[in-house]
């Protein structure tokens, strides 16, 4: 398109999550017209008055007017609205996971290939400063060998039941992040998952096969070892950590002045201000993949995010959901070809 061209694009969703894209396209200098669309039409035009944006109806009326489309809707409308996308031949951004399952990922993938678009997944931490500060001292061996990992990502409270019913569980919701951003910073493959999960807080969780706290040992192709933890309640706040313990220097990501960690040792500072959620957490990241994918849609560029990074961390998620269920390991290599058969 070259850079000078300015985009008409097109948010399919404007939930929390999509309402907060749809303000950050419309401040950007590549994005000169911003169209609105939702389930929820008076939502959508009470969105659109406040960003002087236009709507549409329905997506398919959407992609007919613009050149470029972000698709922030519940998870189980991603795999159709990129086959929109597809057919129409406009590039998407897409928030995670795209698919629940390989099979379908694996056809989404097939289509877009065949249409030849540029797809962007929104797994925004590969955005974050600190993620991508230790991405850099890893890849230039700064830490040296990478030994052990601990990634954790603790929600304040749970979301709405009608969200967990069709979020395809806390693995592939919340942890399939986790998994990304060890693949992302350690530039290595998770190739074993070893997972469990109780539901200690909100039985509901129980009605949805679901569990509301997690933990899991990871096995990465580098010889590595990872340590996660997950939970959907934690009384101080929004907490996301990833700690690299590496042979010359041990580093951590999600450390600072409003992590909501409580030290008990003397003379500790009480926690105050923590991060209430995970836009508060990761506002600046938000704000930057969009400007990535505006520019490489602009420009011609490659994808900051592709599917197949989606599909390998979408496999681990898979690969943790059998483990919690089987209470065994389960190799990568194992669910990648089982899933996808099964679907």
């Amino acid at each position: 398109m070259g850079r000078t061209t300015q985009l008409h694009v097109g948010v399919v969703g404007v939930g929390r999550i999509g309402a907060f894209h749809a303000a950050t396209l419309g401040a950007l200098d590549g994005v000169a017209r911003l169209i609105v669309a939702d389930a929820d039409a008076a939502r959508a035009a009470a969105l659109a008055a406040t960003l002087d944006a236009g709507t549409a109806a329905t997506p398919e009326g959407l992609v007919e007017s613009v050149d470029a489309l972000v698709i922030a809707t519940p998870t189980p409308s991603h795999a159709p609205l990129l086959r929109l996308a597809a057919d129409a031949g406009i590039p998407a951004f897409c928030e995670k996971p795209v698919a629940l399952d390989v099979a379908t990922l694996d056809g989404v993938i097939a289509d877009v290939e065949r249409a030849g678009i540029l797809v962007q997944v929104g797994f925004q931490r590969r955005f974050d400063t600190g993620y991508r500060a230790a991405h850099d001292a890893v890849t230039t061996g700064a830490v040296g060998k990478v030994l052990v990992l601990r990634a954790a990502t603790h929600d304040p409270s749970p979301p709405a039941e009608e969200y967990i019913a069709e979020s395809g569980g806390i693995f592939r919701d919340l942890h399939i992040h986790d998994f990304d951003a060890l693949r992302f910073v350690t530039g290595q493959e998770i190739v074993e998952v070893y997972a469990d999960g109780a539901v200690l807080e909100t039985p509901w969780f129980e009605r949805h096969a679901d569990v509301d706290t997690a933990a899991a040992v990871l096995r990465l192709d580098g010889g590595a070892l990872a340590i996660l933890s997950g939970t959907r309640h934690d009384p101080l706040g929004y907490d996301v950590r990833l700690e690299v313990f590496g042979s010359a220097n041990s580093i951590v990501v999600g450390v600072d002045d409003r992590s909501p960690l409580s030290s008990v040792e003397r003379g500790s500072r009480p926690v105050a201000g923590s991060y209430r959620n995970f836009l508060d957490r990761f506002e600046h990241a938000y704000r930057a993949e969009l400007e990535a994918f505006v520019d490489a849609v602009r420009s011609d560029g490659a994808s900051p995010c592709s599917l197949q990074e989606a599909r390998a961390a979408l496999a681990v998620a898979h690969a943790a959901d059998r483990s919690r269920r089987e209470r065994r390991p389960i190799s990568i290599e194992e669910v990648a070809s089982a899933e996808a058969l099964a679907g």
